[in-house]
């Protein structure tokens, strides 16, 4: 007599092995993730995109912004502050309105990119440098464009980052499209003017798989506000330009100036990338804790972020320098974010230079003399990386 054979029961899908034995820093129970918020089409100029923006199940690391203008057909020109200055002005926002980004599309788009070191590395943090970035050709196809940018959050590796997975505490982003006439640099723009569509995602960090931990110092952020100095520049002025009180650890100042028209200086004894006189001073309470050549500080700006020698030139070059050289003259940095290396190293850096004031600090930038200008007076903007902690900053290297 033969024994029945019994079934052989299929089998049930094998758990997750991807997790990680319990304890250890935040980054190795999580990993980086990437979903969509919204796509917003045919929005015109002097337009408003505000979208609201929806729950991940992690913490957000930042915002990727793709703007495509499509649609036109006239003959127009480009502008300096092209292709950041679509928008007039960009507020991103906590759940309960702390401004962690507020300042124009140029700045907000283009300036904190590369200078701030929370977006690539070097040239990689140039936005003009993406792939998926394509130019306006001057003159042709009435202002088509695609600008990829990212909007950040993260300042060190998953230090910085706010909660999402909570459906009713989401933080704002708002785009308020500049006039055609202040993008295209003419009042009346020719021909069929492009229309932008909007693509937001989120790049964030997973919740944890079967163990309890959060990044490093939930609920600190780093901010940027855009602010003019004061008081205004002369021509050839002797006097010292007044940064707004802050208040917080400041990982990066990045001064511009702008002549009355509100088109960043190009045009002094110093060449094409210029408006700041030979020599300058950066005063901490009266403290002078750089006082620098202007040729020398951009020295230290090609060190720091990876520039070559043409920064400073008005000789015709190629690739990076020609960039550098056009789309970011009248810009100067003081970095702080140099605690490793004399190079920027983006998310990877201790915190361990980070200046340290409170709303009496008073910054200051000095010209003895400014340059000359000849639609002055110059206005001084700041934009500052500001960290608040929540608690006392964290500083080393948090996810070692």
């Amino acid at each position: 007599m033969t024994t029945p054979q019994a079934g052989i029961v299929a089998g049930r899908p094998q758990p997750q092995t991807t997790t990680e034995a319990a304890g250890g820093p935040f980054i190795r129970h999580s990993i980086e993730g990437r979903r969509t918020q919204y796509v917003s089409s045919a929005t015109a100029f002097s337009g408003l995109v505000a979208n609201p923006l929806v729950a991940a199940p992690g913490y957000t690391r930042g915002y990727r912004v793709k703007i495509a203008g499509a649609g036109g057909s006239g003959t127009n020109t480009t502008t300096s502050d092209n292709l950041g200055n679509v928008c007039s002005l960009v507020q991103l926002k906590d759940s309960f309105g702390t401004p962690l980004i507020v300042a124009p599309g140029y700045e907000a788009f283009q300036v904190i990119q590369l200078f701030g070191g929370q977006f690539g590395w070097h040239e990689s943090a140039d936005v003009n440098n993406l792939p998926s970035t394509v130019a306006m050709a001057a003159g042709t196809g009435g202002g088509n464009f695609t600008l990829s940018t990212f909007l950040p959050l993260e300042f060190a590796k998953a230090y910085g980052c706010i909660s999402s997975a909570n459906a009713s505490l989401l933080p704002t982003l708002q785009f308020n499209l500049n006039s055609s006439g202040s993008f295209y640099g003419t009042t009346t723009p020719a021909g069929t003017v492009a229309t932008m569509t909007f693509t937001v995602d989120q790049d964030f960090y997973w919740l944890p798989e079967g163990v309890s931990v959060e990044p490093p110092g939930l609920g600190t952020t780093c901010q940027w506000v855009y602010q003019p100095a004061n008081p205004t520049i002369g021509s050839a002025a002797t006097l010292n330009v007044q940064l707004p009180r802050l208040g917080g650890y400041l990982t990066t100042v990045i001064a511009e100036l702008r002549d009355t028209n509100g088109t960043r200086c190009t045009t002094n004894t110093q060449g094409a990338n210029s408006g700041w006189g030979t020599r300058t001073r950066f005063l901490v309470d009266g403290v002078p804790i750089l006082d620098t050549l202007d040729t020398t500080w951009l020295d230290d700006m090609a060190m720091e972020y990876g520039f070559n020698a043409f920064i400073n030139s008005t000789a015709a070059a190629q690739g990076t320098a020609l960039i550098v050289q056009t789309n970011y003259t009248g810009i100067r940095v003081v970095d702080f974010k140099t605690s490793l290396a004399r190079q920027a190293t983006g998310l990877f850096d201790t915190g361990e230079s980070y200046l340290s004031t409170n709303p009496g600090t008073q910054l200051e930038f000095a010209g003895a003399p400014w340059a000359g200008v000849t639609n002055g007076p110059m206005t001084l903007n700041a934009i500052c990386g500001q960290v608040v902690p929540s608690g006392a900053l964290i500083q080393g290297l948090p996810e070692v």
